[in-house]
Order: structure tokens, then sequence, then C-alpha cells
């Protein structure tokens, strides 16, 4: 596994974390799509230890263009700032825990190793670029909503309770509790349209079903 990581020079807990998982690490010079150790890379760790803003700006750009998996290593005190991200697809609370960024890395490459288009009606998911597209136009999505969404299409029929999606897709204690998925999911029918929000239905007192 070829990991390219920003900063070049990262912390001893992230240094650790990547040897416990046996990743080849190519440190990155510049956080754009052209730095030649992104453009080579099988997924990209971001530690932010300053400007948090100004970065995850540039990581937008950088999975806009090469499409690849981002873990960032983050401050608990900037986490807010992440939720809304498009360029985000994992994260971890700083300093690491080594054992679980092997973790993580391994399921976000075997997430990405999939790179099967998902398809339900008009609509198309593409786990490699991290790119929904309603009648062949790009939807906008926040990272939240876009996983929400995509662990919908996979798992249609079946009904998921709200503490279900939160562990299935947001894959941790979320603090703002259950109500962040009733959020989320009206956000989402409101970007399928008023002819399309009914693939999203309700199941009173349990929870939520796609299809």
């Amino acid at each position: 596994m070829n990991v390219a990581v920003y900063p070049a020079e990262p912390s001893e807990h992230l240094g650790d974390g990547l040897a416990l998982a046996r990743a080849t690490m190519v440190g990155v010079v510049e956080l754009v799509p052209e730095d030649p150790a992104i453009a080579e890379a099988d997924l990209l760790v971001v530690e932010i230890v300053e400007q948090p803003t100004r970065r995850l700006r540039e990581l937008v750009r950088v999975t806009e263009t090469v499409g690849l998996p981002v873990i960032v290593v983050i401050s608990p005190t900037d986490l807010a700032l992440i939720e809304n991200s498009d360029g985000v697809t994992d994260f971890l609370v700083s300093p690491v825990d080594p054992v679980e960024l092997r973790i993580r890395l391994g399921r976000v490459t075997a997430s990405s190793d999939t790179g099967a288009i998902v398809r339900f009606k008009e609509l198309e998911i593409n786990p490699l670029v991290y790119r929904a597209s309603l009648a062949g136009e790009p939807m906008d999505l926040t990272f939240m909503e876009y996983e929400l969404l995509r662990f919908l299409v996979e798992n249609p029929v079946r009904v998921w309770s709200r503490q279900q999606l939160l562990s299935k897709v947001w894959g941790y204690e979320y603090y703002g509790g259950a109500r962040t998925v009733d959020v989320h999911i009206r956000r989402l029918r409101s970007k399928l349209g008023e002819g399309r929000a009914s693939w999203i239905t309700t199941v009173r007192s349990v929870g939520y079903r796609f299809g």
C-alpha cells in the first residue's frame, strides 16, 4: 500500500501507525493534485496541525482532481470542520492511535478496491471518485450525505434504525446523537428532489428504508 503523507515529516504517532500497517510512506511537499507523491499513491493521509480550513479546501481540489481516498488526522477542537467537508473519506483524532490507524487504512482501501458503480433508477454512485450523479448531473453532497446515500443504495429494502445508521455510516459514537441521521435524511430528500424523495421511506418508530 503506497500512502502519501502530508506533511512530509508526520508526527511520531502517525509514523508508528503507518509502520504498523506496513504502508510504504511517501512524503507530500505540497497539498496539490500535481504533487508526484499524491499522483502515485493509493491513499492520502493528511495530518492537520495548522490552518485547518485552508487544508480542507486544498483537499477538496485534490479529491475532485485525483479521486484519492483521504484520511485526515485532526485535533478534537477542529472536528466540526470536517463534518461537511467533501475532501475527507475518514478521520482520526490526534494524537493517533497506531492500531486504530491500521484498521482505518484497511477499511478505506478495501472500500476503494471494490470500485463498482452502484445504480438505482437514474441515480449513479461512483465510489472511485466519491461522486453521485442524478440523471447524469453531479449531486452537490457533503461527505456524510454521500456516505449515507451510498450505504442506503447499497443496502436497499431493509429497514435501518438511526443507531444502526450511525454505527454503519459514521462509524463512531457521534456526540450529536441520532438526530443527525434525521437531518442528513432530510437534506438527501431535498437534493433528490420532490419526485425522488420517496425513495427514502420513513418507517415509523424504527428508522429508514431505501428503495
